[in-house]
């Protein structure tokens, strides 16, 4: 398959010259209540994410729209919340990356931080890539892909996206 690049780049720049806008208004959300994941396994998850990254467990309830569910949430800073949802008797097929899906969820630490829980990974034995020095990726017990990013919330790479 040949990708035709310059075209590619040519409507990148068309896109950026057409919407983005000089003096852009503030948008219309708060921010990001939560961003909801299946598991297969509660406390396999909360160790993962609470033991291993460090992301501290806020709440767990039943799922109000399917009994017997649990609905439990992590915070991931900056009053955002990472939240889970088990389906008992559902067999639900493992994780899959597809087109049109879920590809990673980035979640920005501190320089200081993300050398930490890099070390974390590595002792635990969490096969991970880390991409231009900022980024570490990897998966959770589940395969869900996340990426650890020492780039401030608003900056990708020292360019400013918000």
């Amino acid at each position: 398959m040949s990708i035709d690049y310059p075209a590619i780049e040519t409507a990148r720049e068309r896109i950026r010259a057409e919407h983005l806008r000089a003096h852009r208004p503030p948008s219309s959300a708060r921010g990001l209540h939560h961003f909801a994941l299946i598991c297969s396994d509660i406390e396999r998850t909360i160790a993962f994410y609470q033991d291993l990254l460090e992301f501290p467990l806020t709440e767990i309830f039943e799922n109000r729209d399917y009994r017997g569910s649990n609905h439990f949430f992590f915070d991931v800073g900056n009053g955002n919340l990472l939240a889970f949802f088990d389906f008992p008797g559902l067999d639900l097929a493992p994780y899959a990356e597809v087109l049109g899906g879920l590809h990673h969820i980035a979640i920005s630490v501190d320089p200081s931080t993300w050398e930490r829980l890099r070390g974390r990974l590595e002792a635990a034995g969490v096969p991970h890539q880390i991409e231009s020095g900022a980024s570490i990726y990897f998966r959770d017990p589940d395969g869900t892909r996340l990426e650890l990013l020492a780039d401030p919330l608003g900056e990708m790479y020292g360019s400013h996206v918000i």
